[in-house]
């Protein structure tokens, strides 16, 4: 607790935010990956304690807004067609898919259940082998190694009833295809630390270079926002592209090389489609040849390609790709609220949109 306070202390953050102020002498565009700096940002008043010429943008950091619509609707099927018991986080209920989501799903007799980890799907299906059970797993490269886990333990217990529908993304593919995007104007990462912590940090360290982009591994508290856009702003300042790591006490270069290996043994690398993104390549995870009998799509089937909803009034790509701040968007607290979400920002707890509601007045 202790610990905490000290990076939550408020003449620290004014100390940070009074040094940033003091070196910044040109308009710096920072963008912070994860959706958690997101909230912590504006709960903070973070962006409000900096000068005029620092801008933070939100990037695509929360993979409940990224998780495609086909996904969705498989997730749904599964639920209401195959009457599998289709196990989730809470977050994913409201998500719109092309056609429904979840929690319709449920409305309409689909058994949908929420859970805290894919190891309380796989206890349900020991319990219950009468019934498939469908964990479906979304999540960044913190979550990975869990699933792998709940898989290899199914796999040694025999237990056939249960499967996984991956929706797994990877944080560094999705960072590169924002940052050669033609029209990009951001100047400075801050990137996830939680995913570093168990990533590592190298596969960034090439990427900075490509770009001319410093990336700095932050954290979530107050301190850790102000710190890594300090770290951010000196380079750009002295003209300096490379990585660094504010979050040291959580994170190290290679990262937990034990749960990678765990990862690494039921899942590869795979192109993946990203909500408002679209593919990215090598921006997933697939299951390996010998762990298909798992993998929910194969056993049951997809449902066939889809367009993203809310086409031509949510503007949530623009959000996740940092082009378009939630409040410009035409339907943000008008016809797209946390009640009545459009689009996937607009529900997910790391939500940009959801943030900005929350924290600057979303009714207007």
């Amino acid at each position: 607790m202790k610990l905490l306070e000290e990076y939550r202390d408020p003449a620290t953050v004014r100390l940070l935010a009074d040094a940033v102020a003091r070196i910044a002498t040109k308009p710096w565009r920072l963008m912070e990956v994860c959706g958690g700096q997101t909230h912590s940002i504006l709960e903070n008043g973070i962006d409000s304690l900096l000068p005029d010429a620092i801008t933070l943008v939100h990037g695509p950091g929360c993979p409940v807004c990224v998780t495609p619509a086909r996904s969705i609707d498989t997730a749904s099927g599964l639920a209401c067609r195959h009457e599998a018991v289709v196990c989730t986080f809470g977050d994913m209920l409201r998500v719109p898919g092309a056609s429904t989501d979840l929690m319709t799903a449920r409305s309409a007799g689909g058994d949908v259940r929420i859970v805290y980890s894919p190891m309380d799907a796989l206890g349900m299906a020991r319990s219950d082998p009468s019934r498939e059970y469908v964990f479906f797993a979304v999540g960044f490269e913190t979550t990975v190694p869990v699933t792998a886990t709940a898989v290899l333990r199914a796999r040694a217990s025999g237990t056939g009833n249960f499967t996984v529908l991956n929706a797994h993304v990877r944080v560094p593919p999705a960072l590169e295809w924002i940052l050669a995007m033609p029209d990009c104007a951001v100047d400075g990462v801050l990137a996830a630390g939680h995913v570093c912590a168990v990533t590592g940090y190298e596969e960034y360290e090439p990427m900075a270079a490509r770009h001319s982009t410093p990336i700095v591994v932050t954290g979530f508290e107050p301190v850790d926002i102000l710190q890594g856009i300090l770290m951010g702003i000196s380079m750009l300042e002295a003209g300096e592209a490379r990585v660094e790591n504010q979050y040291a006490r959580v994170v190290c270069r290679e990262g937990n090389p034990a749960a990678m290996a765990m990862a690494r043994e039921v899942f590869e690398h795979a192109d993946a489609d990203w909500r408002g993104l679209g593919v990215i390549p090598g921006g997933g995870w697939a299951f390996r040849e010998g762990f298909r009998s798992f993998d929910a799509a194969s056993r049951f089937g997809a449902v066939p390609d889809c367009p993203d909803p809310g086409d031509g009034v949510c503007m949530a790509a623009k959000v996740l790709t940092g082009v378009l701040e939630p409040t410009c968007c035409p339907a943000f607290g008008r016809d797209c609220t946390p009640g009545s979400p459009l689009g996937a920002p607009m529900v997910s707890s790391e939500g940009a949109c959801a943030a900005y509601f929350r924290y600057r007045g979303g009714g207007r």
